[in-house]
């Protein structure tokens, strides 16, 4: 295979000739007025594509989020149903020994409570059932057998409401994941960044047109004609790359796709929080009845 030497030379000086107008132009060391003024459409169309972009990356910073489960489990949790049972059944012991030492009364050991399996899923809602459910069940242990315990039954109803709570807020977050999030950074890899790339080839060409307009300036009376030919060159490939870019972030900007999949992380919100809405409104109704009965106890 034979290499083009002619062909790679003018490659190299087009490169470094666009290398040299680049760092001029971030010295300050070229005027305004050597600077090739892109169209106002394209200008336009560039803020644009910036703001959307610039959109995109906001809310995507805030949404990843739902990338991990654990986004609102409490970070100090000390979650162990065996550990709070152990708490209790030694303070029995211990209030035993105390207050039974010399009778002939015998304290009773607390049963060893099994050790909980580890918890599927972590988050707050199913904390909070978790430790309900939890303090229920050493409440009710420690309670007479024939009375219950009340605030134990009141715990209760609380966990089974949060356990429902909890398994919406894990569908919340598959549909958010699999609907929102993951179409959402889609767009921001494929046609974002298709128009950026093409964005950037139009200030290279840009550059080459600028190189090649001072190359021009400076050139001997021998060289003149062959400059001037590239300076054509690099306009027209100036228009055609602005007219490509032009094309390619106008079809960004009318892409419909971002607002369906704001769309679908709204519907997938609705839907959680109004079956948590019920739930909880069905929990607190029954923990009310509860609340009254005790209060007419208690008088």
């Amino acid at each position: 295979m034979s290499i083009d030497w002619r062909s790679l030379q003018s490659s190299l000086n087009k490169g470094f000739s666009t290398s040299v107008q680049a760092t001029k132009e971030r010295l300050g060391r070229v005027g305004q007025d050597e600077i090739t003024e892109l169209p106002q459409e394209y200008k336009d169309l560039e803020a644009r594509v910036d703001a959307l972009r610039q959109a995109h990356l906001t809310l995507l910073k805030i949404t990843k989020v739902y990338e991990s489960e654990a986004y609102d489990y409490p970070s100090q949790i000390q979650e162990s149903i065996a550990e709070l049972s152990a708490s209790v059944g030694h303070n029995i012991t211990s209030f035993a020994a105390a207050n039974l030492k010399g009778t002939k009364l015998q304290a009773a050991a607390p049963a060893a409570p099994a050790a909980p399996p580890a918890p599927a899923h972590k988050t707050l809602p199913h904390a909070l059932g978790r430790a309900a459910a939890g303090a229920a069940a050493v409440l009710q242990a420690t309670a007479p057998h024939a009375q219950g315990e009340p605030l134990a039954s009141a715990l209760g109803l609380y966990a089974q409401g949060m356990e429902r709570v909890a398994a919406a807020r894990v569908e919340q977050d598959s549909a958010i994941r699999l609907n929102y999030l993951h179409p959402w950074q889609q767009t921001l890899t494929t046609t974002l960044t298709v128009a950026m790339k093409a964005r950037q080839a139009v200030r290279t060409s840009r550059l080459e047109l600028d190189g090649a307009k001072q190359t021009l300036k400076n050139a001997s009376a021998a060289k003149q004609e062959q400059a001037r030919l590239e300076v054509e060159n690099a306009e027209d490939d100036l228009v055609q790359k602005t007219e490509v870019a032009i094309a390619l972030m106008e079809k960004v900007l009318k892409n419909p796709e971002p607002i369906k999949h704001l769309n679908e992380l709204t519907k997938a919100q609705l839907i959680y929080f109004a079956h948590a809405a019920e739930t909880l409104s069905n929990t607190q109704a029954e923990l009310e009845e509860l609340s009254l009965v005790a209060d007419e106890q208690g008088r």
